[in-house]
């Protein structure tokens, strides 16, 4: 088993779960919560991939499936900010409607053949970087060194920047932050809007670059539940979260790789020949989400974590808390 191979593949399908969790942590730090980021992929990869089809150009499949997810992701701010509804509640509707418009749209296109997709390459010199190297910088796709570069920018936006502070502001305090004169609503709207991006842009990455192709409903294959449960594995911070999407992303090559071989380390594999552990073995990331969203669900729990205090609460102008 060629752990270097497994590591690699493990950053490019980490990257995916990357940019979503992210997205997701935008979102969720300007108290908004959003259980859509499914059906955002789905609708994401779709696009991106119907886009690059029809006009063979991936980079412009890349943008409107930014574009198609952030515009998405306004129907839950619409709803859940302007109207107040359940949070919960509207995420749910938006992955049930992006699912079911990437089916609608998407059919016929996993028919569609070869295409043209977003460039993989090495980096000089800092592939020889020992041990590093060969997994980070060798033949990865220019949007996994995209991430590289982007959770240490989105930390430091959060953390260290006025922008963040407001982002944080409205999360945690928003009548006080209302007080102060920043705009509450527009803030939530806007962030809501960047994690529907993400989500886009995650689901764009699937199918353009780490796994090429539209498969229907299978093209996510829950990954973006996972991402949603990895934010409350960060504890909201994006470091954490580049941390555990590259471990999921490793795992989920591990699961494969271990049903493969008929020995493993000399000894009859038993993931092979009995294909019941290999389903329980890639059942274990889901089972994993899960029980995060429960214990995430718990209010003493979610304190304890660090959520943002104001986290699937909608905000009233001018009333008491």
């Amino acid at each position: 088993m060629n752990w270097i191979i497994i590591l690699q593949a493990g950053v490019a399908t980490g990257t995916v779960l990357l940019f979503a969790t992210i997205g997701e942590i935008f979102a969720e730090r300007s108290g908004v919560l959003n259980l859509g980021v499914e059906g955002m992929m789905l609708l994401g990869a779709m696009s991106a991939f119907s886009l690059a089809v029809h006009t063979g150009n991936p980079w412009l499949g890349l943008l409107v499936a930014m574009l198609v997810g952030g515009l998405l992701s306004l129907l839950h701010g619409l709803v859940s900010i302007h109207f107040q509804a359940d949070q919960v509640v509207s995420g749910l509707t938006l992955t049930f409607l992006g699912t079911g418009l990437s089916l609608v749209f998407g059919e016929g296109l996993s028919k569609a053949g070869a295409i043209s997709l977003l460039p993989s390459f090495s980096i000089p010199l800092l592939t020889h970087i020992p041990l590093l190297g060969p997994i980070l910088f060798t033949n990865q796709n220019i949007l996994v060194y995209l991430g590289y570069l982007f959770f240490p920018a989105a930390w430091f936006y959060i953390n260290r920047t006025r922008p963040g502070l407001h982002l944080r502001a409205v999360g945690e305090y928003p009548a006080a932050a209302d007080a102060l004169g920043i705009h509450v609503y527009r803030l939530r709207y806007l962030y809501v809007c960047v994690g529907g991006m993400l989500a886009g842009l995650a689901g764009a990455t699937i199918s353009l670059a780490i796994s090429p192709g539209w498969f229907s409903e299978m093209t996510t294959s829950g990954q973006g539940w996972i991402a949603i449960g990895l934010v409350i594995f960060a504890q909201w911070d994006p470091i954490r979260a580049a941390g555990g999407a590259y471990a999921f992303g490793a795992l989920r090559r591990l699961i494969l790789d271990l049903q493969g071989p008929t020995e493993l380390m000399g000894f009859p594999n038993p993931f092979f020949y009995n294909p019941y552990l290999g389903f329980f073995l890639q059942m274990l990331p889901y089972a994993f989400t899960i029980l995060v969203l429960i214990i995430g669900s718990r209010e003493a729990m979610r304190k304890r974590l660090g959520a943002p205090a104001a986290l699937g609460v909608p905000y009233v102008r001018a009333q008491k808390e």
